[in-house]
């Protein structure tokens, strides 16, 4: 999968949002534009498996890019959502006195 492929017609997860798609031996044809489906063209294509990408690339053949993070970047994004300002009750919450007994 080192090179993404487009989606077609054929693909068992394909359908037509219209369902005017005709399944024939040759290929795939609209009865709406009396034509072959064209995945990029058609703007009713979808994907049962929600992996349509735009200009009728297939999703499950892309890879995935992800980030190496240091664990040190993951710490510093804790210690900024402590600076939050809190308001009304929950700051009451946190702002009691530690002899209450709730």
């Amino acid at each position: 999968m080192a090179q993404s492929k487009s989606c077609s017609s054929s693909c068992s997860s394909f359908r037509c949002g219209k369902n005017v798609a005709w399944f024939r031996r040759d290929g795939v044809w609209c009865k709406d534009g009396d034509e072959y489906c064209s995945v990029v063209k058609c703007t009713y294509a979808m994907c049962n498996k929600r992996r349509l990408l735009s200009q009728g690339i297939c999703g499950e053949t892309v890879k995935r890019q992800t980030v190496e993070r240091q664990p040190d970047d993951l710490f510093k994004e804790d210690l900024k959502l402590k600076n939050v300002p809190l308001k009304g009750r929950a700051l009451r919450k946190l702002s009691r006195n530690e002899d209450d007994d709730y």
